[in-house]
C-alpha cells in the first residue's frame, strides 16, 4: 500500500515515507544529495539568477549610502515605504521555522521531520534578509550601533521610544534563537557527513561543526533537554503564520521534485500544511472582518474614513489585492483534490505570498498618507532604487537558500532514521 492510502497515527508517525526505507536508507538518500551528487545544471543557473539579484542588492545599497534615502519615493506625510514594508514581509517569513520546527516539536508531530530543516534554515535566511532594511533606513547606516545600549564613556543611551531600538532588540533576540535552534538540530547530521565524507577537507569541516558528537547516550540526553528548551523559548516569537507556511509551499514543492523526495515529502505533507495554510487564512479573514466592523461600529468619523480610503481610495487596487490573495485564493483549500496537487498547492502559495506583502503595504502607506488635513495629503509611489532594494533582498536570500541545500542536509538525517525505527518496530544498534 503506497504511503499516501495508509492510515495515520495520532502522531503522523507514517506520514513520512513510504515502505521499505531502513536507517541505512535513509542516511545514504539524504547525505548523498550533498556528499556525493554531482552540482546541476538547475542549480548553477539558480544560483547565478540569485547571486545577479543580490549583486543588484549591493549597488542599491552603494548608491544609497552615497546618495541617501532621497533616492527611495519616502515623502510627506509617508515617512516608511518599501524599506518597512519589507522588513515586516521577511520577519513574516522568518516565522517559518518557528512554526514548522518548534511548535510542532512541542505538540509532539512526527510528520515536521520531512520539512523542518529547511524551514528553520528559512527563518534564518529571512531575517538575514529582514536586518538590513531598519539599517538602511537609518539615514546615517554606518552608525548602527548606537542602536546597542552599550557602556560609553558620554553616558549617551540609545532612545527606547524609538522603534528603531525595538527592531534591534527584536531582530537580534529572533536571530540568536532561531540559529540556535537550527544549529543543534544540525549537530548529528553534521557528524554523518563527517564519516560519510570522503575527501579530508570535508571531513575536517564537518567534524569542527559537529563538536565531537559521537552518538552516545549522554549526547542524545542533552541534545533533546537543549532542543526542547530553545523550541519553548522561539514558540512564543511567533506572531503571524500566515506567511510562513505559503512561503514553506513556495521552497518545498520544488525541492520535493527537483531531489526526488517525493518518498519524504509526501502528498500527506501538503494535506497537512495545505490545511494549516487554510486554518490561519480564515483567522486573517475574521480579523479583517472584525477591523472592517469596528471601524463602523465604533463610530469615529475618523476610523471610518481610514477604512474606506483603504477600499475605494486612491490605494483601492491594493485593499482588494489583499483580499483576493490572502481570503479568496486559499478557498480552493476546502477540497482534498487541491490540497494534495503539488503544482495547485505551489500556485496558491506563491498568491498568498504576495498578499501578505501587499498587507505590508497596503498597512504602512494606506495609513499615512492622508492625515487630518487635506493640505498634508501625498500620493507614494515607490522609486526604482526601491524595487532594485526589495528584488536584490529576494536574491540575497535564495542565493543564501541554494548554498544551504547544497552543503548540508534539507532534511533531518537523525529524526528520519529515529523515525524509521519506531515505525519498524526496532532501533537503532
Amino acid at each position: 500500500m503506497a504511503a499516501a492510502e495508509q492510515p495515520t497515527g495520532a502522531d503522523g508517525r507514517d506520514l513520512v515515507l513510504k515502505p521499505g526505507y531502513t536507517v541505512q536508507s535513509v542516511s545514504d538518500k539524504i547525505s548523498a544529495i550533498v556528499l556525493t551528487r554531482r552540482t546541476s545544471l538547475g542549480w548553477l543557473l539558480g544560483f547565478g539568477i540569485a547571486f545577479l539579484l543580490a549583486m543588484i542588492l549591493l549597488v542599491a545599497i552603494t548608491y544609497l549610502f552615497i546618495a541617501g534615502i532621497g533616492i527611495w519615493g519616502v515623502n510627506i506625510p509617508v515617512g516608511w515605504g518599501f524599506a518597512i514594508t519589507n522588513f515586516v514581509w521577511w520577519i513574516g517569513i522568518g516565522h517559518a521555522g518557528t512554526l514548522i520546527s518548534a511548535i510542532l516539536l512541542l505538540l509532539r508531530q512526527k510528520w515536521r521531520t520531512s520539512i523542518n530543516r529547511f524551514a528553520e534554515a528559512m527563518t534564518l535566511f529571512a531575517v538575514a534578509c529582514a536586518g538590513l532594511f531598519p539599517i538602511l533606513h537609518l539615514g546615517r547606516p554606518w552608525l548602527f550601533y548606537w542602536l546597542v545600549p552599550y557602556p560609553n564613556t558620554m553616558a549617551l543611551w540609545p532612545q527606547f521610544r524609538s522603534p528603531l531600538v525595538w527592531d534591534f532588540f527584536a531582530i537580534s533576540t529572533y536571530a540568536t534563537v532561531s540559529l540556535l535552534f537550527w544549529y543543534i538540530g544540525l549537530i548529528p547530521d553534521l557528524a554523518t557527513l563527517r564519516d560519510r565524507a570522503q575527501r579530508r577537507i570535508s571531513r575536517a569541516i564537518y567534524g569542527i561543526l559537529a563538536m565531537g558528537w559521537r552518538n552516545s547516550a549522554s549526547h542524545w540526553q542533552r541534545y533533546e533537554v537543549a532542543y526542547l528548551l530553545l523550541a519553548g523559548l522561539a514558540t512564543p516569537l511567533v506572531v503571524s503564520v500566515h506567511t510562513i507556511v505559503s512561503f514553506d509551499f513556495t521552497l518545498a514543492i520544488p525541492l520535493r521534485k527537483a531531489y526526488g523526495l517525493e518518498d519524504f515529502i509526501t502528498t500527506r505533507h501538503l494535506n497537512a500544511m495545505a490545511l494549516i495554510l487554510l486554518a490561519t487564512g480564515l483567522i486573517v479573514a475574521y480579523s479583517y472582518l472584525i477591523e472592517t466592523f469596528m471601524a463602523w461600529y465604533g463610530g469615529n468619523q475618523f476610523e471610518e474614513y481610514v477604512t474606506l480610503n483603504r477600499m475605494f481610495g486612491p490605494y483601492w487596487l491594493v485593499f482588494w489585492g489583499v483580499i483576493f490573495c490572502n481570503v479568496i485564493a486559499i478557498q480552493p483549500l476546502w477540497f482534498k483534490r487541491i490540497r494534495t496537487s503539488a503544482p495547485a498547492m505551489f500556485v496558491i502559495a506563491l498568491i498568498v505570498n504576495v498578499g501578505m506583502w501587499l498587507e505590508r503595504y497596503m498597512i504602512v502607506v494606506t495609513s499615512l498618507h492622508r492625515d487630518f488635513l487635506p493640505s498634508a495629503w501625498g500620493i507614494y509611489a515607490p522609486t526604482i532604487w526601491d524595487i532594485a532594494t526589495f528584488v536584490g533582498s529576494i536574491g540575497l536570500f535564495f542565493a543564501l537558500f541554494f548554498l544551504f541545500i547544497r552543503v548540508l542536509p534539507m532534511i533531518s538525517i537523525a529524526e528520519m532514521r529515529e523515525l524509521v525505527s519506531e515505525t519498524s518496530g526496532h532501533r537503532e544498534a
